[in-house]
This record gives structure tokens, C-alpha cells and sequence, in this order.
């Protein structure tokens, strides 16, 4: 890989976008090595994902406008649907998938974080969907993302208007969960990324399937989404250990506690 770079912390993957001469931005070359990495985690022995971009200046600039700047229009839809089924594929991939966002997230930068379960960022992260100024439309989700993540009418100001956002306001509109100081963003992120890899494997992949699912349906529909992945958990080792440890950490509370006696 020239421009993708992997490495395993236990259960923690870390995934980092390494082009930080170019701020990261996202190129031909780019999508195809992290579709390519995305099939070779190994999922038996990974939990949760972080995806971050190399240096302290960029996660991800946007998409590269010199590869984009000659593309005819068949062109551009087929690059345009060369980011979407790789954004796609991560934002349905089986286990969670956290972005700690160090810096520029713009255009295709903001909708890659977008594709991702929980969005962190760094103090001196900006975001923004600035097409519009370039001639062109969102073409990596961010016109269906954004809507979804912070509202109709706070995406529709961001898109037509080009304007960039800063973190605090990024986390004031619920576009990231977090803001902390850049020296800390990836300490936090793999905190985050071992809370989460603690907890039985199987039973958070079924969340995040009945909560991605469910979302594209109506309720009656989305509540039998739920229901069979509930049930899916049933009869795993996770389940048997996970209540079994309760139930035997119940009894012996039970066992400590002193009976109440009248003077």
C-alpha cells in the first residue's frame, strides 16, 4: 500500500490515510487501497476500527480536484460511484468504525467521517461540503449524509453556501460526538475504540446492523429488524457468559447483604 497504512492494537485496527503532502485528499489510488484494506481486516480478531489521516493538518482535504478537473460527465458519475461503494462498504461494515478527525475534513473528507459510526475531531478541525464553489455537486453521499447526521436545513445551508465549519460548531450541530485538543484526539479515539472492543463481539455487530437497517425502514418494519437480531444473540458464548457472570455476580451481592434487623 502507498497511501493506506494499517496497524492492529489488540482488537483495534487503525486505519491511516498517509498522503499528508496533499492533505490526504482522496485520488483513484486512494479508494481502491482502502477497499482493498477494508477486505483484509481480519475480522476474527478485530473489534472496532479507527480511521484517521497522517500528519496534524488534514484527515482528509477532499477528493483530488486535479484527477477530477478533466473528467468528462461519464467520468465523473463513474468516479463518483467509485467513492460511493467504498464510503458504502465502510459504513456497513460489520464492526463499528470511529474517525478521529485531525484537521481539514472537507468534501469527500466530511463525507468519509460521515460513513463512519462516531466522529471525534481535534480543536483545530474544520468541515465543510465546499463543491458548490468548485461547479459541481457532493458526490461521495454528502448530499444524503449530511441531511441524516445534522438535519434538512442545517445540510442545505452547509451545501449551498460552501461555508466551512469549525469544531465547535461542528459539535454543536451533532455533526461530531467530541472535541478534544489535537495531542489528545488519538489516545481518546483508542480509548473509545478498547470500551467498545470490551463488550461481547457479536451482540454490538447486531447493533449496529439493527440500528443502520432499521434506520432505512419505517417502525413496524425496523422493530422486526430488532427483534431478530435480538434474538440472533441467543444461544452464543457471549450470551451465556455475559449472563451468566451477571446473574452469579447477583447472587453473590445477594449473599453480602445483611438482613435488617429491629431493635
Amino acid at each position: 500500500m502507498e497511501f493506506i497504512t494499517f496497524e492492529q492494537q489488540d482488537f483495534v485496527g487503525i486505519i491511516t490515510i498517509n498522503r499528508p503532502k496533499a492533505l490526504n485528499a482522496l485520488n483513484s489510488s486512494v479508494l481502491e487501497e482502502l477497499d482493498k484494506t477494508l477486505d483484509q481486516v481480519d475480522l476474527s480478531n478485530t473489534r472496532c476500527l479507527i480511521l484517521t489521516g497522517a500528519g496534524d493538518k488534514s484527515f482528509v482535504a477532499g477528493a483530488d480536484i486535479g484527477e477530477m478537473s478533466t473528467l468528462t460527465k461519464a467520468e465523473g458519475e463513474a468516479f463518483g460511484k467509485k467513492g460511493n461503494d467504498v464510503f458504502r462498504k465502510l459504513e456497513t461494515f460489520p464492526i463499528p468504525v470511529i474517525a478521529a478527525i485531525n484537521g481539514f475534513a472537507l468534501g469527500g473528507g466530511c463525507e468519509i467521517a460521515m460513513s463512519c459510526d462516531i466522529r471525534i475531531c481535534s480543536d483545530n478541525a474544520i468541515f465543510g461540503q465546499p463543491e458548490v464553489g468548485l461547479g459541481i455537486t457532493p458526490g461521495f453521499g454528502g448530499t444524503q449524509r449530511l441531511a441524516r447526521t445534522v438535519g434538512v436545513g442545517m445540510a442545505k445551508q452547509m451545501i449551498y453556501t460552501g461555508r466551512n465549519i469549525k469544531s465547535d460548531e461542528a459539535f454543536r450541530i451533532g455533526l461530531v460526538n467530541a472535541v478534544y485538543p489535537q495531542e489528545e484526539l488519538m489516545d481518546a479515539a483508542k480509548k473509545l475504540a478498547s470500551t467498545i472492543s470490551m463488550n461481547a463481539p457479536i451482540a454490538v455487530r447486531n447493533c449496529k446492523k439493527a440500528i443502520n437497517d432499521g434506520l432505512q425502514v419505517d417502525m413496524d418494519a425496523a422493530i422486526v429488524i430488532e427483534e431478530k437480531l435480538f434474538g440472533d444473540c441467543f444461544e452464543t458464548e457471549d450470551q451465556k457468559a455475559g449472563m451468566g457472570n451477571f446473574l452469579e455476580k447477583d447472587k453473590e451481592k445477594k449473599l453480602k447483604v445483611v438482613p435488617f434487623q429491629n431493635k
